[in-house]
């Protein structure tokens, strides 16, 4: 049986997907751009991405006219979803991912546990992991409209890379200690992970270490990323 790929995983190689219902007018769009289409339809294709929604698909299934039907993957469809389960938990473009996995194999150690824990620091996810946003989108909003303070300095770089020892805190006003309080009532993830404390009542978090691999919420194979990239980065 011949093995096809599903075709929204394969972003940036057409303008328009009909499986999965993303339209781009442009390759390089596709290739850049973060996804912004239905994020169940991700969910029920690669599983559960807790980065990225909160909500459970009702059907088990992969979508598309012949998601129920069972056909074997090919090694490289089975790089491809872990791969594009980093792009769409973290909210990641292909483009930053790769230079995610270059900075990862020039630094100590395991190539794909350094590039989990590069994309567990940067600011947007460690504001999620705090609790102060539902998903990593939402976290990404607080830092782009600047309610998120790194160190008493406003930080609106959702991409910043969070370091052992770095306060991060809501900027003080109320507008943003409204919006961090209304997004706490309704937490993505129960457990704080063991290389960050949290203050609830002064709204301040704080970045002990980096984080462990087992406190990684998302169920990925990195070393099947690394597989993948391995050509090409």
């Amino acid at each position: 049986m011949i093995d096809r790929v599903p075709n929204f995983l394969k972003l940036g190689e057409k303008k328009y997907n009909y499986s999965f219902g993303i339209n781009f007018k442009q390759e390089k769009i596709a290739y850049m751009s973060r996804y912004r289409g239905p994020r169940l339809r991700v969910v029920r294709r690669l599983g559960d991405l807790p980065g990225l929604t909160r909500k459970n698909a009702r059907r088990a299934y992969p979508p598309g006219q012949h998601g129920q039907n069972r056909r074997k993957r090919s090694e490289y469809a089975i790089r491809l979803e872990e791969k594009q389960k980093l792009r769409f938990n973290y909210g990641v473009s292909e483009k930053q991912l790769i230079r995610y996995v270059r900075r990862a194999r020039r630094a100590t150690g395991s190539t794909g546990l350094a590039l989990l824990q590069m994309l567990e620091m940067r600011l947007d996810n460690t504001v999620f992991r705090l609790g102060m946003a539902g998903t990593i989108p939402g976290a990404r909003q607080l830092v782009n409209h600047g309610h998120v303070t790194v160190n008493g300095r406003v930080v609106d770089i959702a991409s910043y890379q969070c370091r052992p020892g770095d306060v991060v805190g809501v900027k003080d006003q109320d507008r943003s200690r409204s919006l961090v309080k209304a997004n706490m009532e309704y937490p993505g993830l129960a457990n704080l992970p063991s290389h960050l404390e949290f203050d609830k009542n002064t709204l301040v978090g704080k970045v002990n270490s980096v984080i462990d691999r087992e406190w990684v919420a998302l169920t990925i194979n990195e070393l099947l990323v690394v597989e993948y990239y391995s050509r090409m980065a």
